[in-house]
């Protein structure tokens, strides 16, 4: 395969993972709720609280959802490696995920003014997994026994697919469930450099994740939401509702995962 037609498929497959309903924050209607999960690539929480900080009224609840897990550590190092944020990183290491997100909009947004406005933050930080933070989302907001129609769901890019089939499967059982509405902030796109390597588009946000680290996840994610014995779906583990990957996907994720262990053997 040439590096462009490895280009499109990493594309493609960035595309149908990250499912894109909502591509700008700014302009979108007032919602009831708005849930974050914290990532390590910090520019969706920027631009969600930005976006609060000139439209505190976009939403009456903010969950902050993130407890410690396994790329809690990738978080801390994003801090530490950013221009603005870097000041906060001796004293959120060791904190879950939620409380980092919720010292950064407090220290270097206008979080006062955000909650002076009607927005209700709310912090989960106890969930570990992408399940999890559905489960404990639900839990928190119903212990306020908020009613709620809407829901935006702002997740790392590459894991978007699947957490919003997260929150869709935790509130399977529920009366009057909310409509959640994917907003992953940015679809991650790479292209061929001149010297004939794969690099971001031009117009990505600073601060992604390493070449290698980024096709590894959208690969690894592809099992994780296929509807069969190894997957989340019904017809597996159970954690998510019915996933249809198309043909195409599937086509590209081979081509790559081939690629992939070519480069490593």
């Amino acid at each position: 395969m040439s590096v462009a037609d490895t280009a499109v498929d990493i594309n493609n497959l960035a595309i149908f993972l990250a499912d894109q309903q909502l591509n700008n924050l700014a302009a979108c209607a007032s919602v009831d709720c708005i849930i974050i999960c914290a990532s390590a690539v910090l520019h969706s929480a920027e631009v969600l609280f930005q976006t609060l900080q000139e439209c505190p009224t976009l939403t009456r609840k903010l969950v902050l959802c993130g407890g410690i897990g396994h790329s809690t550590q990738f978080l801390y190092e994003a801090v530490a490696d950013h221009p603005q944020f870097h000041t906060l990183a001796k004293a959120i290491t060791g904190l879950p995920e939620a409380q980092v997100l919720e010292r950064i909009f407090d220290e270097f947004f206008d979080g006062a003014a955000v909650r002076a406005a009607g927005c209700q933050i709310l912090v989960e930080d106890e969930s570990t997994n992408c399940g999890r933070n559905a489960i404990k989302s639900r839990e928190i907001l119903e212990r306020f026994a908020f009613d709620l129609k809407n829901i935006i769901l702002i997740q790392d890019p590459t894991m978007m697919l699947r957490t919003t089939a997260s929150f869709e499967h935790a509130y399977k059982h529920v009366e009057n469930r909310p409509h959640f509405i994917s907003c992953p902030v940015f679809v991650p796109q790479v292209r061929p450099s001149a010297q004939g390597q794969l690099v971001y588009a031009f117009n990505s946000p600073p601060m992604l994740w390493d070449m290698q680290r980024f096709i590894d996840l959208i690969l690894g994610e592809i099992p994780r939401v296929r509807d069969d014995e190894n997957g989340y779906g019904p017809n597996g583990r159970g954690f998510i509702g019915h996933i249809h990957v198309p043909a195409e996907i599937e086509d590209a994720w081979r081509r790559l995962q081939s690629m992939s262990k070519g480069t490593r053997s």
